[in-house]
């Protein structure tokens, strides 16, 4: 400090925890589930997947679960925390797709979680507890207000944004020689 100058203070940042948020999202009905655990790890991820298989949709034959490419969000992590029956049992009623690498943001529950950091996390929580109570308050009135996902990102608009990912086709006649062809047989 010079003389004549203000006192200055740096914060501390003192980091009280984390928690990890599973959030599983029915867009057409405008239902959503958000569990806090403490951890992010294939242990955890079975859980969540048997709760939402148990407890959320236990008439289900089929629940279609669309993930990204994390390292635990694979059915071996099922396998790892269950018995092999049980295991099975959870694997069976789910339809897996993953989401492209480096495209989370085409997961709808992504979506859904920039909207819960706006609208509740984007301060600080003290503790697990007053998350828990935090999320499950904004998940009842989400619920309630019904808010669906009207998802506007087609087919169409994935050839052209994303046109790097899929194969281009050139129809070729009964007879034609391919490009691949024709060079072949200058050689």
């Amino acid at each position: 400090m010079r003389p004549r100058e203000s006192m200055r203070q740096d914060y501390e940042y003192q980091r009280h925890g984390t928690a990890n948020l599973f959030l599983s999202i029915e867009p057409l009905c405008g239902r959503r589930q958000v569990r806090v655990r403490n951890q992010r790890t294939g242990h955890d991820f079975a859980e969540v997947l048997r709760a939402i298989v148990d407890e959320d949709y236990p008439d289900a034959d089929t629940i279609v679960l669309v993930v990204d490419n994390l390292n635990t969000h694979h059915p071996a992590a099922l396998y790892e925390h269950f018995q092999p029956e049980e295991a099975r049992r959870i694997a069976e009623k789910i339809e897996w797709h993953f989401t492209l690498e480096h495209g989370s943001w085409l997961n709808i529950a992504e979506c859904e979680l920039s909207a819960l950091t706006r609208q509740c996390l984007k301060r600080r929580i003290p503790d697990v507890s007053t998350l828990v109570i935090e999320v499950d308050a904004w998940t009842t009135g989400r619920n309630n207000a019904n808010v669906t996902v009207d998802w506007q990102f087609t087919t169409d608009d994935a050839r052209i944004k994303l046109k790097r990912l899929y194969p281009v086709l050139k129809e070729q006649h009964p007879g034609e020689r391919s490009e691949e062809e024709s060079r072949r047989s200058l050689v």
